[in-house]
């Protein structure tokens, strides 16, 4: 093993260009993959906390079947929760926030039609929902804040998908940096590689430093990765509930600890991989 790793850090410093690209490239990755990471889990927790403000409401006629209607929501797969509000408990509401209008009902008289308030298990699902209840009969209106919450579910998937895509090709390139960092060793020792053969090597003992090597090169990635995710995500964090206090920013380290240690292992494994895959093709060239 101390041979192994000895001629892995040899390898690594008489390729240093080719080394310092692709561990250059596997940090940068990382360092985006963990941002992507812990902005995903960021849009989950605000997508969680607007499913349990976002709230379907339909405004039934005077003549409409309230009973069937709760039957008929209720069968709907995506709804979690329906619940009744007669109009005199949605004038006490109101009456709670705009005081003015118990005085106004007691004038004109209630304006406020029953409603059916519903939940749905995804904020998604929104739309869909709110949709099949306008069909049905004795309902004459719904609202959902379409605008609001179309939008930002629009938005925040859209950040995700662009994150997850970059950090595709970001992984790929890694991989690719990494094939030619090794390539480049086994061709600068071929002559050595052809006498370690006719000495009876074994292809696993060739392999064994250019393994080492993408060991190395992602450990060390992770480490610098994670070093310099934890206290920018931190500061970032920090300065946007500044700014928007009212998102639900993640800032516990129970929840970005498993992150960095992902990152870490996530490094070892593409070295290795790479390294892997590089060295069983350019040995079978050199045959």
């Amino acid at each position: 093993m101390n041979f192994h790793l000895r001629e892995a850090l040899l390898q690594m410093r008489g390729n240093f260009t080719a080394t310092f690209s692709t561990l250059i490239t596997m940090t940068l990755t990382l360092l985006m993959l963990g941002f992507v990471v812990l902005l995903t889990l960021n849009v989950d927790r605000t997508l969680s906390q607007l499913e349990s403000q976002v709230e379907i409401a339909a405004f039934l006629t005077d003549d409409a079947d309230s009973a069937e209607l709760i039957r008929s929501v209720r069968d709907e797969p995506q709804v979690t929760e329906v619940k009744l509000v007669n109009k005199a408990q949605v004038l006490s509401e109101m009456s709670r926030d705009y005081p003015y209008a118990e005085e106004a009902a007691a004038l004109a008289g209630n304006p406020f039609p029953d409603t059916l308030r519903l939940r749905v298990a995804r904020v998604e699902d929104s739309r869909a929902v709110a949709e099949k209840v306008r069909q049905l009969p004795g309902v004459s209106d719904v609202e959902y804040g379409a605008g609001y919450v179309d939008q930002t579910v629009r938005t925040l998937s859209t950040v995700r998908g662009a994150g997850y895509a970059l950090v595709g090709l970001l992984l790929i390139g890694t991989l690719f940096n990494i094939l030619s960092a090794v390539r480049v060793a086994i061709y600068a020792r071929r002559n050595e590689i052809g006498v370690m053969r006719l000495l009876g090597a074994t292809r696993a003992f060739i392999r064994a430093p250019h393994l080492i090597e993408g060991v190395l090169l992602g450990l060390l990635a992770g480490l610098i990765a994670s070093g310099l995710l934890a206290p920018s995500y931190l500061e970032l964090s920090l300065r946007v509930q500044e700014l928007v206090p009212v998102l639900p920013i993640i800032t516990d380290m129970a929840t970005i600890s498993p992150v960095l240690v992902g990152l870490l292992l996530l490094g070892i494994l593409v070295g290795l991989a790479g390294s892997l895959f590089a060295t069983r093709r350019y040995l079978r060239e050199l045959e």
